[in-house]
């Protein structure tokens, strides 16, 4: 926000605000991807709960699992919009590439999470 209040009255100042919203906007893009990062490792732990936990709380893996792609994917919306104004169109084109890749594991992360609590309710 504080690179749309900068000066625009000449060509280096409209130069210079252009280049720091762009530095701003990629920061605000990177932040949620981190976030989708950080939010994909708990499947790891989610899956040790569902696999080897009490069964008796194996719904709590489930549940975890469930809130784990939440995360994930509601980063992945910040991260969509927010690169949807940058004009560095490789790095664009990267991140969203990556982005997408995470919350397709994830959804695979959580389909598989699921089918193994469901086993365990089952007592298979």
């Amino acid at each position: 926000m504080d690179a749309f209040g900068l000066p625009k009255k000449t060509d280096e100042e409209k130069a210079a605000r252009t280049a720091a919203i762009q530095e701003a906007t990629k920061y605000a893009t990177q932040v949620p991807f981190r976030t989708m990062k950080v939010a994909f490792k708990a499947f790891e732990v989610v899956r040790a709960m569902a696999e080897t936990g009490n069964p008796n709380s194996v719904t709590d893996a489930g549940v975890g699992a469930l809130c784990a792609r939440s995360a994930v994917m509601g980063a992945h919306l910040n991260v969509k919009i927010n690169a949807s104004s940058l004009k560095d169109e490789a790095f664009k084109a990267e991140i969203l590439k990556e982005a997408a890749e995470i919350e397709a594991a994830a959804l695979v992360q959580e389909a598989e999470i699921l089918q193994i609590v469901n086993k365990v309710i089952a007592g298979e």
